[in-house]
């Protein structure tokens, strides 16, 4: 009986086990804004950020700070690294020139990301 019932409970579980091996994430996006400014901003960021390649091991963060009577500071992370920081205004004001300005920060921090990865003579202290 005991035989039968450790037979089943390794039988059920393999297939999970198997499953989980095929789960991959590509590149991770989190949203942290709270204005509908801030919201519009990553709503339209994260249309572009879908269309990416090669955005395994990527992880890209929006934060906004409001800022009273000023508006709101939105900052763009990588790898817990800001690579891009910029202000709204109280006002709705266009916001489709800052995400292109923003996705083409990112794709050069990738890029420059990648080639430090790959280049083992171009180490961050310059020797």
């Amino acid at each position: 009986m005991m035989l039968k019932s450790r037979l089943l409970f390794v039988l059920m579980i393999f297939p999970l086990l198997a499953a989980a091996e095929d789960v991959e994430i590509d590149g991770l996006f989190l949203d942290n804004s709270k204005s509908r400014q801030g919201h519009e901003f990553a709503y339209q960021f994260s249309l572009l950020w879908q269309e990416m390649p090669n955005t395994q091991g990527i992880n890209v963060q929006i934060t906004e700070q409001i800022v009273p009577r000023a508006g709101t500071k939105l900052t763009l992370l990588m790898n817990h690294k800001v690579i891009y920081v910029t202000h709204l205004g109280r006002r709705r004001s266009p916001i489709k020139d800052k995400v292109e300005q923003a996705i083409f920060i990112l794709i050069d921090a990738m890029a420059k990301a990648q080639l430090s990865q790959q280049s083992p003579d171009m180490a961050e202290s310059g020797w």
